[in-house]
């Protein structure tokens, strides 16, 4: 089976393009078992980057195993493990993180290729910005995450190392899956400035909308940051909830610049 080839109907059709002289702007009409069947080869073409990108993280294992042992213990306490597996499973789980973080772009564009269907011609041609943002508010939202949301939370959860006598020894498991829960989570977060855009293009959301409600949209995002954050204290709730809150009013301004447009009546 031959691939796509740049400029050919299919690859046009693949990546949601209009073709020269296609004049339907009709989205593309797909039954419940087509979505589920293009939902399957979206999943699966998305494990196979995944993986591929793992393979490629897996021949600098050590490096990033030392790196992050070290950025760990250095916000404070002593890193252990106390199962025979730990360390191992935290080499893999280093390699998960880092090859999800270096796939995301393809990732992401198996998103737009989901959706792209059901989209007119001309939202189709929207496919390249909304790879390139959401790959870099992802990224930007896991560098803030690594520089200064996980050490904020971590040296605050290790403030009371000392009190009564306890002494806090890192578990490496339990120190990993609450970075990943981090970053991960930041990553997400800072795609809101990218929905509200296809939002607000869409006439969903405006940004007169979004300032009316600005006093529900601090309830929800203080709501959202209590449960999506991997620790209850108040913390590491607020190092979630504020960046929230930042990007909601940079979302004001992009719904703003880039809103649907309501015809000027005469």
């Amino acid at each position: 089976m031959t691939e796509p080839v740049h400029g050919t109907p299919a690859f046009d059709d693949a990546l949601g393009f209009e073709r020269e002289g296609d004049t339907s702007d009709e989205p593309t009409r797909m039954s419940f078992l087509d979505h589920l069947d293009e939902l399957r080869k979206r999943i699966v073409y998305s494990l196979y980057g995944l993986i591929a990108a793992c393979i490629g993280t897996f021949f600098a294992w050590e490096k990033m195993f030392v790196y992050l042992a070290t950025y760990f213990q250095q916000q404070g306490g002593q890193l252990v493990y106390n199962r025979p597996m730990g360390a191992f499973m935290f080499s893999m789980y280093v390699c998960l993180l880092s090859g999800l973080i270096i796939a995301s772009p393809w990732i992401f564009t198996q998103v737009w290729l989901f959706v792209a269907p059901g989209l007119y011609a001309k939202e189709k041609r929207l496919v390249i910005p909304f790879v390139l943002f959401s790959t870099i508010l992802f990224w930007g939202g896991a560098i803030f995450a690594h520089v200064v949301a996980f050490p904020s939370m971590w040296k605050f959860l290790g403030s009371f190392n000392g009190l009564g006598g306890i002494l806090w020894q890192q578990n490496i498991d339990d120190t990993f899956t609450f970075y990943i829960g981090v970053v991960l989570g930041l990553g997400l977060v800072f795609q809101m400035p990218l929905l509200v855009f296809f939002l607000s293009k869409f006439g969903i959301v405006s940004a007169r909308f979004l300032l009316k409600h600005f006093k529900y949209a601090i309830l929800i995002i203080v709501v959202i940051a209590a449960v999506i954050t991997p620790s209850p204290d108040m913390m590491t709730q607020l190092v979630f909830a504020a960046p929230m809150l930042i990007l909601y009013i940079l979302s004001i301004g992009v719904a703003a610049l880039f809103g649907k447009r309501k015809p000027v009546k005469v």
